[in-house]
């Protein structure tokens, strides 16, 4: 029993000290950390950071388990397994912090170049899948399985996963060519040819995901997208007009009518949420119908939602005004004067 004892206090200690030490290393290496990310305030260190905690103590406890190793296990064809074992299991879990800092990092740079490239699903999930078959590549080689053959067959075998993935790689490669053209991008007000409309939550490496006014979620796959009429509200610019029509009686002052409505055009696009404070508002009288005389009253917002509530607000403002004002408002009626001639003798 004292021998036992004996025999397995090294090893266990070896096992128990490895825990504590990663501890202490965690903590010193990541306070160190995070005073040069305070110091340079850089934020590729905070993802250097989250990346690592947890790790650094996993890779320290796996680096005692394996030197404790031979004290508990004298066969060498068992030792052998389990070595690589644990061999693959450090190279995956290097892999997987590897692939959580290289999206970050691609995160950062979409986030620096936002204008050129827009932030979405597909950019990160293909540099983490490119991260994670290097790291399977690497473990297959590390257990003497030669890569070289590996990469010859994918190559021949291309052209039929090709073709069996035909679907998925016409999405993959039309979410590219959405992401850049810059035809898309997450948070535009889009209108599809098929009448779907609403903001552009995501584009995956399958689907595009549009989320409506009513927050439903509209999945389009990006073959289908790329192919479709595309309205975007919020290129060139995400102002944008909004055109009111109003009618009025024939019998109305027009000079005091284009005063009044333009006046009250300003101070609603001044004091309601959406409006372009600095635009000009305008009116255009464009026919004479059967019901009074019609114009457009011409508004600006600053995107595509919010001209609702310009436009509700605008023709209560103007409705209570011309009613004040006595500028009748025709209903859609029609007059018909009939001349008679006066009866003989």
């Amino acid at each position: 029993m004292k021998e036992i004892i004996i025999k397995y206090t090294l090893p266990i200690g070896i096992v128990l000290g490895s825990i504590i030490l990663g501890f202490i290393v965690q903590t010193i290496l990541l306070s160190w950390l995070r005073h040069l990310v305070k110091k340079s305030k850089l934020r590729s260190g905070q993802i250097i950071i989250h990346s690592l905690r947890g790790w650094i103590i996993l890779w320290i406890i796996i680096a005692g388990v394996s030197i404790a190793l031979p004290y508990f296990i004298s066969n060498p064809q068992i030792l052998s397994v389990i070595n690589k074992i644990i061999l693959i299991g450090v190279i995956f879990s290097v892999t997987i912090s590897i692939a959580n800092i290289s999206v970050g990092f691609v995160d950062i740079f979409l986030a620096g170049a936002k204008e050129t490239i827009p932030k979405t699903s597909i950019l990160t999930i293909i540099t983490r899948i490119f991260v994670l078959i290097i790291g399977i590549l690497i473990i297959l080689n590390s257990l003497g399985i030669s890569i070289s053959p590996i990469l010859a067959g994918l190559g021949i075998g291309g052209l039929a996963v090709a073709l069996a993935l035909q679907d998925t790689l016409s999405n993959l490669i039309a979410g590219l060519q959405i992401i850049l053209s810059r035809q898309l991008r997450p948070g535009d007000y889009v209108q599809l040819s098929s009448g779907e409309e609403g903001y552009v939550v995501d584009i995956t490496w399958r689907n595009t995901t549009i989320r409506e006014l009513a927050d439903n979620l509209i999945i389009i796959p990006n073959s289908k997208l790329s192919q479709s009429i595309v309205k975007n509200f919020h290129m060139p610019d995400k102002s944008m007009a909004v055109i009111v029509p109003v009618r009025v009686d024939y019998e109305s002052d027009l000079e005091k009518v284009e005063e009044i409505v333009t006046k009250v055009a300003k101070e609603t696009l001044s004091s309601v949420r959406g409006g372009e404070r600095d635009f000009e508002p305008f009116i255009r009288y464009s026919s004479f119908s059967d019901h009074g005389i019609e114009f457009s009253v011409i508004l600006r917002v600053d995107e595509y939602a919010n001209q609702f509530l310009v436009k509700h607000e605008f023709i209560k403002r103007l409705h209570k005004t011309l009613k004040k004002e006595r500028i009748r408002i025709p209903y859609p009626v029609r007059t018909v004067y009939i001349e008679g001639k006066k009866a003989e003798g």
